[in-house]
């Protein structure tokens, strides 16, 4: 992985951005953290403009295979985060 940004310079970046200080950049993303957190979790979807759409899906109950023993295993339904990445995205990074 080339370049991977923390949280502390994205924050850096993001009040460069808004001519804001970074206590309030901070804040800013915090919240966002939470509105996404919050709005999934209910089983909402959040989509973030030109970068993609955060949601929730449900997996049904299946049989997996431990793989140090082969074993058959029945594995509960359970709930995992799904992001699609944006066409935009997509598109800036592939030209």
């Amino acid at each position: 992985m080339a370049n991977q940004m923390t949280k502390a310079q994205l924050v850096a970046a993001i009040a460069d951005e808004t001519n804001t200080d970074k206590k309030a950049a901070s804040a800013m993303l915090d919240a966002l953290t939470g509105i996404i957190t919050k709005t999934v979790s209910e089983g909402g979807a959040v989509t973030l403009p030109g970068v993609g759409k955060i949601y929730c899906r449900e997996r049904p109950e299946r049989m997996v295979r431990n793989p140090s023993t082969g074993e058959q295993i029945k594995k509960e339904a359970d709930k995992v985060v799904k992001v699609t990445v944006a066409k935009a995205l997509k598109d800036s990074i592939n030209a």
